[in-house]
C-alpha cells in the first residue's frame, strides 16, 4: 500500500487527507471511496486518460483508492495529481522515498497539464504548519498566490511530466520568484471624495465610518451622490496590512476569484451584490459550503443600494456577522466558518418613489411611505450606527471647482491616525472594540455624559444602541486627537444616531 499527503479545504479551513492506494489481483478498475464527491469520483477517467497520453503504466488491476479520514467530504479535483502520484508509485514508477514528506494537490488536464486549484494558499498556509510536511506540489498557477507562505518549500509545475521527472531527479519543480514576495501597493478605485459635489455632512459621515469602521445608511433621493460616496469609503480606509492581505486572498481563492498566476490582493474589498440575491449568494451556503458577499467583502465594504428592495430574510442574515464579524454554516454534510469583518453601507430611497421632501415630485401617501420604511427590519438598523439624509445637490455646488474639494488623501491621512489609536488600545476599529472594555476606553466628561443620559431618554436606545453610540463618540475623539471624550463629539454621535 502507497500512502501520499494532501488536503480538503471546508469552508476556509483546511483538513489533512492521506490518499491510501492499494493494487491487488481482480478485475481492472480503479474505485476511490471516502465520500468523494463527483468531481473526485470523475477523476478516475481523467487519471486513465491522461496515463494513455503520457504511455504511463497504469497497472490492469484492481486499484483501491481510500481517502482518510472516510467520514470528510472531499469536493473539488485537487486531489487527481496526489491520486495518480500513489497509483505510478505502488507501480513502481516513482521512487517511494521521492514522496516521502511532501503534500500533493492538483487538477489535471487531459494532457496532463496541472490546472490551478482553488484554496491553495489556505492549504500552503495549513503544510506550514504540520512538522511532517516539508514541501508542497502545486500548480504552478497557484504559486504566485502561495509564495508569501514561509515554512514550506513550495514546489510548482505546469504538468504531471515535470512533475514526474522532478521526483525521480531528472528536473527541478519551479520556485516562486522574487518578485512574488514584494508587497505590491493597491489598486486604485478611481473614486475620490474631490469628486463627489456638496454634501458636507455625509463625507463628514464617511470620514466617521472609515476611522471607526462603523456601519452606515445613505438616505436620500436618486442622483443626490449616494452610491459615489459609498464608492470612495474603500479610498479611506488604511492599506492592508500582510495579515490583512493574506485573509482577504484566503477566501478569494477558496471561492474561486482569484485571476490565475495573481499574487496577494492589496486592495479594501468592494462587494455591491445586486438586491435579487438570494440569501445563500449573501451570507454563503450551499451543500458545498461557499463564502458569501459579507465575507467577500471581510476588511471591506459591503454597499447594499436599495436597501428596501432586498429579500426580508436575506437582510436578516446579516445580523450576526455584523455583530460577531464571522458566519457559521452548518449542514447536514459538515460545517463551515468564514471570517466576515466588513464595513456596511446602505442606500435607500426616502419614499418608493424616492422623492419625498422634493416640492412636487412626490405623491406617496404616509401609508405607503411608513409601508416602504418598513421593509428593513428594526433589529438590523439599531445595528447601523450612522444614518445621513443625502438632500439633493443645488446648483451652485454642482458648478464648484474640483479643486477646492479636499482629496480623499487627505482624509485617509486622518483616518489612518484615527485607527492607530484603536490598534494601540488592542483592536482593529473603534467599532470592533469589545463590549468589556467600552468603559474603560470611553471615558466621557460632565457634560457628555448629562448629554448622553438625555439622548438615551429622547431617542429610546437600547443597550446595542448606547454602546454603538459611545464607540461613534470615541471614534470622533481619536479623529480630534483627543483621549478624553467631550461633550461636542457625544453630540455629533447623536446627531447621526437614527431615533427607535
Amino acid at each position: 500500500m502507497v500512502s501520499v499527503r494532501s488536503a480538503a479545504v471546508m469552508g476556509i479551513d483546511v483538513r489533512s487527507v492521506r490518499v491510501e492506494v492499494s493494487i491487488t489481483r481482480g478485475t481492472p478498475m480503479i474505485q476511490i471511496v471516502g465520500l468523494a464527491q463527483s468531481a473526485v469520483q470523475e477523476g478516475r477517467e481523467r487519471i486513465r486518460a491522461v496515463a494513455a497520453q503520457m504511455d504511463l503504466h497504469v497497472p490492469g488491476m484492481r486499484i483501491t483508492v481510500n481517502l482518510a479520514p472516510a467520514d470528510i467530504p472531499k469536493t473539488g479535483a485537487a486531489l487527481d495529481l496526489p491520486i495518480i502520484l500513489g497509483i505510478l508509485c505502488g507501480a513502481g514508477e516513482i521512487p517511494r522515498t521521492a514522496l516521502a514528506g511532501m503534500l500533493a494537490v492538483g487538477e489535471l488536464g487531459l494532457d496532463g497539464s496541472l490546472r490551478p486549484i482553488r484554496g491553495a494558499l489556505p492549504i500552503a498556509l495549513h503544510a506550514a504548519e504540520d512538522p511532517d510536511v516539508r514541501g508542497l506540489i502545486l500548480p504552478a498557477a497557484n504559486l504566485r498566490e502561495s509564495a508569501v507562505v514561509t515554512g514550506v518549500e513550495l514546489l510548482g509545475s505546469e504538468s504531471l511530466a515535470r512533475v514526474l521527472r522532478s521526483l525521480r531527479g531528472n528536473d527541478a519543480f519551479l520556485a516562486p520568484d522574487a518578485v512574488d514576495l514584494v508587497e505590491e501597493p493597491p489598486a486604485e478605485s478611481g473614486f475620490d471624495m474631490s469628486s463627489v459635489k456638496g454634501q458636507p455632512i455625509a463625507k463628514r459621515a464617511l470620514e466617521i465610518a472609515a476611522a471607526g469602521g462603523h456601519n452606515l445608511l445613505l438616505s436620500g433621493c436618486p442622483g443626490s451622490g449616494k452610491t459615489s460616496l459609498a464608492r470612495c469609503l474603500p479610498g479611506l480606509l488604511p492599506d492592508l496590512t500582510l495579515a490583512e492581505a493574506v485573509e482577504v486572498t484566503a477566501i478569494h481563492s477558496v471561492a474561486g476569484l482569484l485571476p490565475e498566476g495573481a499574487g496577494l490582493k492589496r486592495s479594501r474589498p468592494f462587494r455591491a451584490p445586486h438586491h435579487s440575491i438570494s440569501e445563500a449568494g449573501l451570507i454563503g451556503g450551499g451543500s458545498r459550503p461557499r463564502p458569501g458577499e459579507v465575507s467577500l467583502a471581510h476588511q471591506g465594504v459591503l454597499f447594499l443600494d436599495e436597501l428596501p428592495e432586498f429579500g426580508r430574510r436575506a437582510l436578516e442574515t446579516l445580523r450576526q456577522p455584523i455583530e460577531e464579524g464571522r458566519v457559521r454554516i452548518v449542514r447536514a454534510a459538515g460545517s463551515a466558518s468564514f471570517p466576515a469583518e466588513f464595513t456596511l453601507v446602505a442606500a435607500m430611497n426616502p419614499c418608493p418613489c424616492g422623492y419625498r421632501g422634493v416640492p412636487g415630485r412626490c405623491r406617496c401617501a404616509d401609508s405607503s411611505v411608513r409601508r416602504y420604511a418598513k421593509r428593513v427590519s428594526g433589529p438590523l438598523l439599531d445595528r447601523i450606527d450612522l444614518t445621513i439624509d443625502v438632500p439633493a445637490v443645488s446648483w451652485a455646488e454642482l458648478e464648484e471647482a474640483d479643486g477646492n474639494m479636499e482629496k480623499s488623501a487627505a482624509v485617509k491621512e486622518r483616518v489612518v491616525r484615527a485607527r492607530s489609536r484603536a490598534v494601540g488600545r488592542g483592536w482593529r476599529s473603534n467599532a470592533r472594540m469589545p463590549a468589556a472594555s467600552i468603559k474603560s476606553a470611553c471615558a466621557i466628561d460632565r457634560g457628555g455624559r448629562l448629554l448622553l443620559r438625555k439622548a438615551i431618554a429622547c431617542l429610546n436606545l437600547s443597550a446595542r444602541g448606547y454602546h454603538r453610540s459611545l464607540r461613534v463618540a470615541r471614534t470622533i475623539a481619536d479623529l480630534g486627537g483627543q483621549e478624553r471624550i467631550s461633550e461636542d463629539d457625544v453630540a455629533e454621535a447623536i446627531r447621526f444616531r437614527r431615533p427607535e
